[in-house]
Parts: C-alpha cells; sequence; structure tokens
C-alpha cells in the first residue's frame, strides 16, 4: 500500500476516516438500555453467517484474543454463542451463533435501526439521495478491504 498520492487525495482519506471514526462513535452509543453492548452486537453480527474462530474474531475487532475471549465467555453464559470443533483443523474450535444470538441480534439491529431511521429523517431529500448514493462507494472500499 505504499505510492504517492495527490493531497486532494489524502485530504480526503483524512476526512472519510474522521467520519467514519465519528459515526463508529454515535453507533456505539445507539440503545444504552440494550442487553447487547456494540462489541458484543459487533461480534455476534461476525458470526451469524458461519462460524469463526476467535483469533479471527479478535482481528476483526481489533482487540487481543483475551479480550475476545472474554466477550465470547459472556456470550456463551447468556447462550447467545457455542464453541464447537473447527470442521478444518480439530486443534481449534469455532465460534458459532445460537438461534437465541441471532433473535437477539434481529431485535437490537430493529431498535437500532429506529434509532437511525430518526436521525436521517432530518436531513433534506438531497441529502437522504447523497448518503443513499454514497452507500455503494463506501460498500466497495469495504470489499476491498476484506480481500
Amino acid at each position: 500500500m505504499n505510492g504517492t498520492f495527490s493531497p486532494t487525495l489524502i485530504d480526503l482519506a483524512q476526512e472519510f476516516r474522521e467520519a467514519l471514526r465519528l459515526g463508529v462513535y454515535m453507533f456505539r452509543r445507539l440503545d444504552p438500555e440494550g442487553e447487547l453492548t456494540a462489541a458484543q452486537l459487533s461480534l455476534l453480527s461476525m458470526i451469524s453467517h458461519s462460524g469463526l474462530r476467535v483469533g479471527d474474531i479478535a482481528k476483526n475487532l481489533g482487540i487481543k484474543v483475551p479480550s475476545a475471549t472474554e466477550q465470547i465467555i459472556k456470550l456463551e453464559r447468556a447462550g447467545l454463542v457455542t464453541r464447537q470443533p473447527d470442521p478444518d483443523d480439530s486443534r481449534a474450535v469455532q465460534v458459532a451463533i445460537t438461534e437465541s444470538g441471532t433473535a437477539a441480534v434481529e431485535s437490537a439491529n430493529q431498535r437500532r435501526n429506529a434509532m437511525v431511521a430518526e436521525l436521517l429523517q432530518n436531513l433534506s431529500t438531497e441529502e437522504v439521495e447523497a448518503l443513499a448514493a454514497a452507500l455503494p462507494v463506501i460498500s466497495k472500499i469495504n470489499s476491498s478491504f476484506q480481500n
């Protein structure tokens, strides 16, 4: 990822990173009364389609393995995840979401989506259209990072 970039692109990168950082803070503060923390919801959403190893969960969340393990233990005690043998490596364990975990994620997402929709209703039609137009670009950036 080394290269020379135009000052305009560097400035855009800075503004984009700052907007995302502030957005993450905003989303972490949503639904403070909910049963799941933002970190727990992120973890559950991450494993909602297939199980992941603890190390992969930690890497994706940007935390150390012991911190991820602590969160997994809490979620396991709450019946929201299970640990199972990794089908690709008998020495490893995968964390998988339970039906209760899936229901908790769906409930939290519905509440949080309603909260964000309330914020979005204060935007003009043009601002809503601009946000909608930006989402495919953000998705493209996200998917290029995951590969």
